[in-house]
């Protein structure tokens, strides 16, 4: 398996150092790429094509959020993981509305942070757990709009959905849950149809709603 490439955007230097000996220090990443403000973090995205950009909400030229926009708007595939000294809910609304895959404090374990790169390059989401449940509450929810319920979700179609929620992907889901991809994607495709949701960070919106991202 092809290692996942990384770049880091961070305009404190000491915070680089730090999560570029941890991604180095990881088997099967690769730290590919370093930015210190927004528009250096968009052209070396360009150049380098990594499989997630870890970038800082806070950056001179442009934030987190602008970046995300901008390689959201470039490529709509592009993975982007926050991460960020803010709590404030804003901040994380902000950068799931801009595209975000996935939003981390800075105060987050080295292993949280690690697993948050995982999800994210499986085409995941992770929201750091301290935040997930109150901040998308808060959150404009398609499914809540939609009046979707969950109500007539089958026991399976549950499980699945909070699966992507958690962060995994279809392929880890169908080894976890024993069934085919192809499966697990009917079950995904069923499941958004029901809720009125359209991708997985409505998804995870919808089940953080419900506490289900809350694991022992």
């Amino acid at each position: 398996m092809d290692n996942i490439r990384v770049l880091l955007a961070d305009d404190h230097a000491v915070v680089r150092e730090g999560l570029k000996a941890l991604i180095s220090a990881e088997p099967g990443m690769e730290l590919v790429g370093e930015a210190s403000d927004g528009r250096a973090a968009v052209t070396l995205t360009t150049e380098l094509d990594p499989d997630v950009v870890v970038v800082d909400v806070s950056m001179p030229e442009l934030n987190g959020a602008e970046v995300t926009a901008h390689l959201r708007a470039e490529r709509p595939d592009r993975k982007v993981l926050a991460l960020t000294v803010h709590e404030d809910r804003g901040y994380m609304r902000r950068l799931l509305e801009a595209g975000a895959a996935g939003y981390v404090l800075k105060r987050a374990a080295p292993s949280e942070l690690v697993q948050a790169i995982r999800a994210v390059a499986g085409g995941g989401t992770y929201l750091d757990p301290a935040l997930a449940t109150g901040e998308l509450s808060e959150v404009n929810d398609p499914a809540r709009d939609a009046g979707g319920t969950g109500a007539d979700l089958s026991e399976r179609e549950t499980e699945v959905v909070r699966l992507i929620a958690l962060g995994y992907s279809n392929k880890e889901i169908a080894g976890r849950l024993k069934l085919s991809v192809k499966t697990v994607e009917t079950y995904k495709t069923r499941s958004m149809e029901k809720l009125g949701v359209r991708t997985r960070v409505d998804i995870v919106q919808y089940a953080a709603r419900r506490g289900w991202l809350v694991t022992t």
